[in-house]
């Protein structure tokens, strides 16, 4: 089927915002977790009128984010598949589901995989445990400038993370080092991803770079994004998307290595996109805040993207869709740094539903509760792809 030809979408994913714990969340110590709610009780309550109107408070309890009179579309969203990281989170908006959860490493890599990765990359390793990125580095950083080996670290999800100083291993050297870990990386060893973490800096005062890079598995079934490319529109990537998908369903990609930088993108986009998808993701309130449980900073940067979310609006063609998402969560009043397993919040908006709203009328939206691929379903319906049988989802928009 044709698309539509003048017809956007924007999915926007504000990483780790969670919206209340999934019903097997106990299965990954994760039971009572709820991001968003806790951190609104960390800070004394949240300020963000724009997704407040769109129905953000509607969906769980949020203090300073009171239930909306006219809310959009809004709710909760799950994943059919196990895993509480970015790669299957974001998997899951675009209808990809694993059957079995990705391999995790709660004691570190086993010693003759080690030897393996050493001997692929050409490069000695240090650490080699789970670990906060920022205390590897600060821990191991004095340790790597002397010997030169990397920092091999990872943490609950399946992910294997490589550090090196950028006057030690420049990242190019990284990044090499990475693919071969990538490609080593398969079988019952197959990470969902391998992170290149270029850092630089003295000791007590090391920082990491924009340039850390994703290696992802590649996705074990198709996606809504190809989906899209079928019917004849683009997919624009904005930050890691790319390399969460290696690359497969997406036309384009523009940078977003922090927020402000996917926010300018994302407004380029909205600005001359003329069709297709803008698929993005905001790191920050995960990386940067989340981890970090930094709820000042985490409460700044979803207040941030409100105020752009309220410039956005108005200027939304009637014939866009927008979509705010989450991919897991990362409760900050959870034990430990890593994500929680949580529902997505889900927020969608049409630019007719804005202007009735801005005109005195009426959103007429509603509750959705459903899977999280109904995201990747509503895209392809809403751009005039019809359907993907093969794929789960079901549109909640047309």
């Amino acid at each position: 089927m044709s698309a539509s030809p003048a017809r956007r979408a924007f999915v926007l994913v504000i990483d780790a915002c969670g919206a209340g714990a999934l019903p097997d969340a106990a299965d990954y110590g994760d039971e009572g977790t709820n991001t968003l709610s806790h951190l609104a009780q960390a800070v004394g309550g949240l300020r963000l009128p724009a997704m407040g109107s769109l129905g953000l408070g509607s969906i769980v309890d949020i203090e300073g984010v009171p239930p909306a009179p006219d809310p959009a579309i809004y709710g909760r969203l799950a994943p059919l598949g196990p895993g509480k990281d970015s790669i299957t989170g974001h998997w899951e908006l675009m209808g990809v589901t694993l059957a079995a959860p990705l391999p995790t490493y709660p004691q570190g890599f086993p010693g003759p995989l080690v030897r393996r990765l050493v001997a692929a990359m050409g490069h000695e390793v240090i650490c080699n445990r789970p670990d906060n990125g920022l205390a590897a580095i600060e821990h191991y950083g004095p340790e790597h400038l002397q010997s030169g080996a990397l920092i091999l670290y990872t943490s609950q999800d399946s992910v294997l993370q490589l550090a090196a100083h950028v006057e030690v291993v420049p990242p190019e050297r990284l990044y090499e080092a990475c693919i071969r870990a990538r490609a080593l990386m398969s079988g019952p060893d197959a990470v969902g991803r391998v992170i290149a973490r270029p850092f630089e800096g003295r000791p007590g005062a090391f920082a990491r770079t924009a340039g850390r890079r994703d290696f992802s598995l590649v996705p074990p079934a198709a996606s809504y994004l190809q989906a899209v490319q079928k019917a004849g529109l683009p997919v624009t990537g904005v930050g890691k998307i790319s390399d969460l998908f290696a690359g497969r369903g997406v036309t384009a990609s523009l940078p977003g290595s922090d927020n402000d930088e996917a926010l300018g993108s994302l407004t380029r986009l909205l600005e001359a996109m003329p069709a297709g998808l803008a698929f993005g993701n905001l790191i920050e309130t995960d990386q940067r805040y989340g981890h970090r449980k930094d709820v000042e900073g985490f409460a700044r940067a979803l207040e941030r993207i409100d105020g752009w979310l309220a410039e956005l609006l108005p200027g939304l063609r009637d014939d866009d869709l927008l979509i705010v998402t989450a991919d897991h969560g990362v409760d900050p009043l959870h034990p430990g740094t890593d994500h929680t397993r949580e529902h997505a919040p889900l927020l969608a908006v049409t630019g007719a539903m804005a202007r009735a709203a801005a005109g005195g009328g009426s959103r007429s939206g509603f509750r959705h509760d459903g899977a999280m691929a109904d995201v990747g379903a509503s895209v392809l319906s809403w751009l005039g792809g019809g359907e993907a049988p093969a794929l789960p989802g079901q549109p909640f928009i047309s």
